[in-house]
């Protein structure tokens, strides 16, 4: 049997890199399920984005990582102690996720795919008529390998996560999305400026600096 030494080569590096990621290790350190969570912690610090007592819609959801982190930044602070992964909760988080996502306590997940009406509906009922302060997403579609086709499906999650979030945040809220720079990524930027007073981009250093991710917060809702 002929063994490919390239791609075992490329599977060793990548394995060793990831290892040795000191956000990786910081992750395992502090409970985190991903090195993602760190992300959300920089756009979060940069932009004072995340209060307790705020409604929370986590798009993407699985593993859990920015759902972990807003459940620990909604832990009171008492006497200087905060930031706890249990008990009690100042606030309201509902994550979905395609996959399915271990518990997180006081995390209300849905299972199902955002671009079904179905699930949305259900995300909906979930609300139960509460408007949002901040939607999340760390959506991503499988990645095909051609561009024209995989910005496409970016393309249309972002839209989404726009039209959702033109739909239940409150005038003041905000929308944090990954996107990936190449075909496509102006129109996402152009799209954010059509619905929010203020738009920023986000390249946080718990991001792989080879990675193409980005990440556009828009903050305040245009009058329609």
């Amino acid at each position: 049997m002929k063994v490919d030494t390239k791609s075992k080569k490329l599977n060793k590096a990548w394995l060793n890199n990831h290892v040795n990621d000191p956000y990786v290790k910081l992750a395992q350190k502090e409970g985190y399920r991903s090195r993602a969570a760190y992300k959300l912690k920089e756009i979060d610090e940069e932009f004072q984005l995340i209060r307790p007592g705020q409604v929370v819609v986590d798009l993407g959801a699985s593993p859990g990582a920015w759902s972990q982190y807003l459940r620990r930044r909604f832990a009171p602070k008492e006497a200087g102690v905060g930031g706890a992964a249990v008990g009690q909760l100042n606030g309201r988080i509902i994550a979905l996720d395609l996959l399915e996502c271990e518990p997180i306590e006081g995390v209300e997940f849905i299972r199902g795919d955002f671009r079904e009406d179905e699930v949305l509906a259900m995300l909906e009922a979930t609300l139960g008529g509460a408007k949002v302060d901040l939607v999340v997403s760390d959506m991503a579609p499988n990645l095909s390998g051609i561009e024209s086709t995989d910005a496409a499906r970016m393309e249309n999650l972002i839209e989404l996560a726009l039209d959702f979030s033109q739909q239940h945040l409150k005038p003041e809220g905000a929308l944090v999305a990954k996107v990936f720079h190449g075909s496509g990524y102006d129109q996402l930027v152009h799209a954010f400026r059509a619905q929010f007073k203020k738009v920023k981009t986000a390249k946080p250093k718990a991001s792989r600096e080879r990675s193409a991710e980005n990440f556009l917060v828009g903050i305040g809702l245009k009058k329609a």
